[in-house]
């Protein structure tokens, strides 16, 4: 199967009108989300804590920006009252910011666990808080996306503190799916191996990253356009009955191990 081109639309739901915040939706993953929901007709806002200089585009529209360090409960709030300000509604909701530079478990300190916890655990949950408040007061509800990461539940070398934020989030996912229904439904996308821009930092170079894909089923690391398509499969109305669980995009995940070490 060929990748999925990141202004595909294909098969997209019509969004027209669709309301959406993406967080850290500047670049990589994020900024790719943001473009294939404006190609399928949605008002997306992204936030960053620095303007980028050029912000995601599709369909002859972009993205607003808006500066704020979500790690900051108020400056979540700030956020959604931003979207709501821009767009007089907010339907859809992309918990996307995240990630962490692998660390010494042993060594690490503990400034460093609270910021990769609070990034990927909690700042997920102060932003979900005042879009439910939202959502909750509209006739057609909303939806919360969750990025979660297949770290979250198998875990590599230096990724202690992250990989638990990320676990906790996808227990965060199941309970505000639960606390926030009926009108406001909240799923996960939980990723696994992605080719974006900063690949060479985990993998190497190109020889490198293709020894990675190797061992995917699939043949292939992820694209971002991909994560964004599972995005949209959730925001469709046919996921209307989908809440409080993951859709998890990894390929099919990897070879065992010891496959891998007995092959010739």
């Amino acid at each position: 199967m060929n990748n999925l081109d990141d202004t595909d639309t294909a098969g997209t739901p019509d969004l027209t009108g669709t309301a959406v915040v993406v967080t850290g939706g500047t670049r990589g993953i994020g900024a790719v989300i943001a473009r294939r929901y404006l190609a399928a007709g949605a008002q997306v806002l992204v936030c960053g804590r620095t303007e980028p200089e050029s912000l995601p585009e599709a369909a002859g529209r972009s993205a607003v920006f808006v500066s704020a360090d979500i790690r900051m409960p108020d400056q979540a709030v700030a956020v959604i009252d931003a979207a709501v300000s821009h767009f007089g509604r907010l339907d859809i909701l992309i918990n996307n910011a995240g990630g962490a530079p692998s660390a010494d478990s042993a060594t690490v300190s503990p400034r460093f666990v609270t910021a990769i916890v609070t990034l990927n655990l909690l700042a997920p949950f102060y932003m979900a808080q005042p879009a439910n408040a939202v959502m909750q007061s509209q006739e057609t509800g909303g939806l919360i996306i969750n990025i979660g990461s297949v770290a979250g539940r198998d875990p590599a070398p230096g990724t202690a503190a992250y990989s638990a934020a990320k676990a906790g989030l996808t227990v965060l996912t199941r309970a505000l799916g639960m606390d926030f229904a009926p009108k406001v439904r909240v799923n996960q996308v939980t990723v696994g191996l992605v080719r974006t821009e900063l690949s060479h930092l985990y993998y190497g170079d190109a020889a490198g990253q293709d020894r990675v894909a190797s061992t995917i089923p699939m043949g292939r690391m992820a694209e971002p356009a991909d994560i964004a398509a599972a995005c949209l499969l959730l925001s469709s109305p046919l996921a209307g009955y989908v809440n409080g669980t993951e859709l998890i995009v990894d390929g099919g995940g990897e070879f065992p191990a010891r496959h891998l070490a007995a092959e010739p």
